[in-house]
Formats: structure tokens, C-alpha cells, sequence
């Protein structure tokens, strides 16, 4: 019988012969990292870049170093000079980090470094492949627990390879992608410190006046209590209008438990819960790092759904822009406010002590006209579609790496 074509699913036209079975050892040589002395203080202020592999996540190219060691440090060293386009893999802790040098570097002995021979091995080919290492994690010692990939292993590892050509026309695809969602998630970065800023100095401080403001508007802003702006929503889910149990949070805001949990926590009865229409905000109480007040947050997502009853729910009315509202509960103005009613009572089981009727006793301070209510909120809303935009983007692109690594190589 004739033997099956060793080739991948996925090619670049023009290419049609069988990818070769090697040695990644065949094709590359691997390097271990050493540490130079450290009883001179010179070795650590030279200009040659030095790695450890809590420097190394989810890098893809790395020109940089927290430690740099000066010549005669790496001389009196067991580390070796790696050459750019070198691929850097995490061996011990953390196992499969990867990186690519894009300057001469060396590496502490965390690293097992893949050295491509240029006339056999693309670098960014193999490092598309470099996941496959983790598969060569071996347990050191009788009765350890530690696991390492050894330079004895990843010179076995198996590889399939076509010509250097083809090898590279495949690296530079998945090259291009990474650098475009490196792009999208440097862009989602900025706005996110964008979008910090804006929440700091666009809502008034204990002076009355915003840092920042829409030109035209120049009127101290006032404060008002949560209950003149909006209406407690105490809504019970009778009859089982809505089987959507919802959950906070903070990064997703009100979220279908299912999505957020991948299955319900609620209970099968949910007529007890209380029933959110789209627009209606929900505090939860319950605190966490980073979020030592709880969370606000407004039903956006979906038409309505169920809230456990120890949220508390509101709507907001026609004193206040709800889009206001909803970025003014992202802000970290709020927290002083819920501190004094809940700085002297009990937290019981994860939950502050927050009664509804101190809740709605906190104050705002908001802008006197609408206007300039809405001008804040269009303004953060539109940051917050820009920034998801990229996210999207960012998944997308990433489906299409994946779709890719399984389907141009073997």
C-alpha cells in the first residue's frame, strides 16, 4: 500500500514535496544558560543582555533585560552568547514560556535555548512549533516532584520539516499575525490607561469641579443623594419570566452565570430572584482584590435577566443620564461613600454590610446640566467599544493562529 503523504492539510502554492522527518538536534543546537559570578558588581553593569524566565511570558521578540553582565562577567560564566533569532524556552518553572532574541543575549539556567542551523531551520517556524516541548517535561530525581525539559530531550524531539523556503513563507505568516495582535492588545493598553485617566480627572473631586471638561461647561457640579436619581427595582422573577441567571463581573459586567462559569450556580427556582430589564444597575456586595467595595454594574447584554436577591437593583430616572451613571460606577468615586455606611458593620460571609437604605442615602456628584452628563458618557462609552473592538479583533485573530498551526504543520 502506498504510504501516506507527509505533508500538512494547509500549503503555500508551489510547494508539493514531503516534509522531512528530523531531530530538532539535527537541525538546531541547544544551549543551557549559566550565571555569572556575582561577587564583582561589574559583571552586572555591561551592555549584554542577560534572561531569567521571570522576565520571559508571553513575549514574543525580547531585546531587554532587568540584569545586564559585562563581558569579562560572561567569560568567567557558564552562560553562552546566543545569537539573535534565537529561540529562549523556559525549562523549569513555568515550562514553555518562549521568546525570540532579537539582539546577542545569554541566559541564567532556567533556559533550554534553541539555536536554529540558518540553512536548515527557520527560527520563527520552530518557535510556532515550540508548544510541542512541553510535551518532553521530565521528573528529576527519585520521589521529586520538580519537572524540567532537559537539552537531552528537546535534541530527540521529533519535527517534521519542509524546505527552508517554505519554512520561512510559514514563519513570516504566523509572524505577521503575532505582530498584529501584539498591535491590538498594545492599543487595548493604552486605552485602558486612557480610560483610567478620563475616570480620575473627568469626575469631580471634593472641590466641586472636574480636572478635565468639555469646553462651554464651567458650573460647579452638585451632589445628590443615589435615591433622588434613581428607583429601587425589587421586581421578583414570578412566574419564571426570565431562566437567564445573571452574575457580576467586573471585567464583563453583568454576565450570563453559563458564560462566566461555564454551567449555572444558581438555584432551579428562580422565582425568588429579582428580574432586570436592560439599563437597570445591580450592586454586589460581595468584595475582592481589587474591588474591596464591591461592584456596579449595568445590564447591557441581554433584554433581562435574574439576579440573586442580596444584589441590591435600581434604575436610574430622568435627574441623570444613565450612560453617566454607568461610567460614574466605574470610576473609584463611589467607594468613600459606601466606606462610611459600611466602615462599622460586620462583613458577613464575603459580603459588606450595606443596608439598601444607607445604599441609596450615598451621594454623587454630578454635572447641573444634562448635557454635560451625556458629553461623559458618549466620550468613556466610546473608548469602552474602541477597546472591545480590539479585543474582538484579538480573539479573532488568534482563532485564525490556531486554525493555522494545526493546519500547516504536521
Amino acid at each position: 500500500m502506498k504510504n501516506e503523504k507527509k505533508a500538512p492539510k494547509l500549503r503555500f502554492k508551489g510547494f508539493t514535496d514531503d516534509w522531512e522527518q528530523c531531530k530538532l538536534g539535527d537541525v538546531a543546537e541547544i544551549v543551557g544558560g549559566g550565571t555569572p559570578s556575582t561577587k564583582k558588581s561589574e559583571y552586572w553593569n555591561g551592555n549584554i543582555n542577560w534572561f531569567s524566565p521571570a522576565e520571559i511570558g508571553n513575549q514574543i521578540f525580547v531585546s531587554h533585560s532587568q540584569k545586564q553582565i559585562t563581558e569579562l562577567g560572561l567569560l568567567k560564566s557558564s552562560a553562552k552568547m546566543l545569537p539573535a533569532g534565537t529561540i529562549l524556552f523556559t525549562s523549569r518553572a513555568g515550562i514553555g514560556n518562549t521568546a525570540i532574541l532579537t539582539r546577542n543575549a545569554c541566559t541564567n539556567q532556567g533556559f533550554q535555548s534553541i539555536v536554529p542551523n540558518s540553512h536548515k531551520l527557520d527560527s520563527y517556524f520552530i518557535y510556532s512549533e515550540s508548544a510541542k516541548l512541553k510535551r518532553y517535561g521530565e521528573t528529576m530525581g527519585s520521589g521529586s516532584t520538580f519537572t524540567e525539559v532537559s537539552g537531552k530531550q528537546m535534541r530527540k524531539m521529533p519535527l517534521h520539516i519542509p524546505n527552508i523556503t517554505e519554512q520561512a513563507k510559514i514563519g513570516n505568516m504566523i509572524k505577521i499575525l503575532d505582530q498584529t495582535i501584539t498591535l491590538h492588545e498594545e492599543k487595548k493598553r493604552q486605552l485602558e490607561r486612557l480610560k483610567s485617566a478620563l475616570l480620575q480627572k473627568m469626575f469631580a473631586d471634593k472641590n466641586g469641579y472636574p480636572t478635565v471638561r468639555f469646553n462651554g461647561f464651567d458650573e460647579m457640579w452638585e451632589q445628590r443623594k443615589l435615591g433622588d436619581l434613581a428607583d429601587r427595582v425589587t421586581r421578583r422573577n414570578k412566574g419564571m419570566v426570565s431562566e437567564l441567571p445573571l452574575t457580576i463581573s467586573a471585567q464583563d459586567g453583568l454576565i450570563s452565570q453559563d458564560e462566566f462559569f461555564n454551567k449555572k450556580v444558581a438555584s432551579k427556582d428562580l422565582s425568588s430572584y429579582l428580574l432586570l430589564h436592560h439599563g437597570d444597575f445591580a450592586y454586589n456586595k460581595s468584595y475582592s482584590n481589587g474591588y474591596p467595595f464591591g461592584t456596579i454594574k449595568r445590564l447591557e447584554k441581554y433584554p433581562q435577566g435574574v439576579v440573586s436577591s442580596l444584589y441590591i437593583a435600581f434604575k436610574p430616572n430622568s435627574s441623570i443620564s444613565s450612560d453617566f451613571m454607568a461610567q460614574y460606577y466605574e470610576s473609584n468615586n463611589w467607594h468613600k461613600e459606601i466606606y462610611k455606611c459600611a466602615a462599622e458593620g460586620a462583613r458577613n460571609h464575603g459580603l459588606l454590610n450595606v443596608p439598601p437604605s444607607d445604599f441609596f442615602a450615598t451621594n454623587l456628584n454630578i454635572p447641573i446640566t444634562k448635557s454635560e452628563q451625556l458629553k461623559i458618557g458618549r466620550l468613556l462609552n466610546a473608548v469602552d467599544q474602541t477597546m472591545a473592538l480590539h479585543e474582538y479583533k484579538i480573539q479573532l485573530l488568534k482563532r485564525v493562529k490556531q486554525s493555522l498551526l494545526q493546519k500547516m504543520f504536521i
